[in-house]
């Protein structure tokens, strides 16, 4: 494989010394940058996009020949495991993610088959090639997918939900029910994740974006001890490097202390949680990733500076800080807001290294 250029993020994951803190921003390839707008109508469609591994790899190295990010991220969707299922994903224009089939029941999740990354999900895979061919060492690239919980309330409610009611229901009504469902999606995740690893990511992220829904017993119970069970089955050296692990549950602050002890390298913050506060309860077991509110970038470039400052002073001198969003860059942000963002990481942390 292609020596790596620019190890900067993989150095960061592992708490080793780095010039510049790194940064790269959750969906990076996305809406607020012309030319994916240009390759998704080439394409059709979200799905179609995802489906090529030519145009995944196309939108993914956009926001790199941009800006000077310090990693890639494989553009795919969290739900490409359930579709892969069976459960047929589709999307309605401003409605977002929908299923043509809807998990309700206990034979739903015994008919539930567990994907073959390369059979099933064989073009995820060869996005991570083709991508991996064509970033030529440039930066590492991460893989991911959705937790575990996270997919299962889609799967569930066939779509989006603000309140997760049947989701919510089976989980305390039929709790054997969610956790079956939850032990199959595991274990597809996990196949999923190696099957990224050994086609060439170089880094995983469990998007929990649902956990922080759930509560304090619950999290632990039906979020937390799924995405274990996936880290304890993780390839975690390949190519002769470690492959570092980061998990993210959106509002999820109030338990970094039992998501520190799941043997991941790194946990991702919202921007409700204070970087220099997660620092002093788990810095010691973990590298941390993030925060900054994504609004932030609707705002003036001076302004932006200013937060990366402060984010930057809070997390302090030394080593196992990623700077990224609290979540998504959102699709109307204006380009050079995203430039004014990295580049002031580049410049203003370098004072808290050497």
């Amino acid at each position: 494989m292609t020596a790596l250029k620019n190890d900067r993020f993989l150095r960061a994951l592992l708490k080793q010394p780095v010039d510049v803190t790194p940064v790269w921003m959750m969906r990076q390839a996305g809406r607020y940058l012309p030319e994916y707008r240009a390759s998704r109508a080439k394409a059709g469609d979200f799905m179609s996009l995802c489906m090529n591994p030519e145009l995944a790899c196309e939108v993914t190295l956009q926001p790199l020949d941009r800006y000077p990010l310090d990693a890639a991220i494989l553009f795919s969707d969290i739900l490409t495991v359930p579709d892969a299922m069976g459960l047929g994903l589709y999307f309605e224009t401003g409605e977002g993610p929908r299923f043509k089939k809807v998990v309700s029941s206990v034979a739903d999740i015994e008919a539930l088959p567990i994907p073959d990354p390369e059979k099933d999900l064989g073009y995820v895979m060869d996005a991570v090639r083709t991508i991996r061919r064509e970033l030529n060492g440039r930066v590492p690239l991460i893989g991911f997918s959705g937790s575990p919980w996270t997919l299962a309330t889609y799967m569930v409610e066939g779509g989006s939900s603000k309140d997760f009611r049947k989701s919510k229901a089976m989980l305390y009504e039929n709790p054997q029910a969610m956790h079956a469902l939850l032990d199959k999606l595991a274990q597809s995740v996990t196949s999923y994740l190696n099957g990224q690893i050994l086609a060439g990511a170089q880094a995983v992220q469990i998007f929990d974006s649902w956990g922080g829904s759930l509560s304090a017993a619950a999290y632990q119970e039906f979020s937390l001890a799924y995405m274990r069970k996936i880290v304890d089955g993780l390839i975690r050296e390949h190519d002769g490097r470690r492959v570092p692990v980061i998990m993210f549950t959106k509002g999820g602050g109030l338990w970094l202390e039992s998501m520190a002890d799941s043997g991941v390298e790194a946990l991702g913050l919202d921007w409700t949680c204070d970087i220099g506060e997660a620092r002093r309860r788990v810095g010691d077991k973990v590298a941390l990733q993030g925060n900054m509110d994504p609004s932030v970038l609707y705002a003036k470039p001076d302004a932006i500076r200013a937060e990366v400052g402060r984010i930057l002073a809070s997390f302090g001198h030394g080593n196992g800080h990623v700077f990224n969003l609290g979540h998504g860059i959102t699709p109307e942000v204006d380009p050079a807001h995203a430039g004014a963002f990295i580049e002031s990481v580049h410049e203003l942390s370098a004072r808290y290294h050497g």
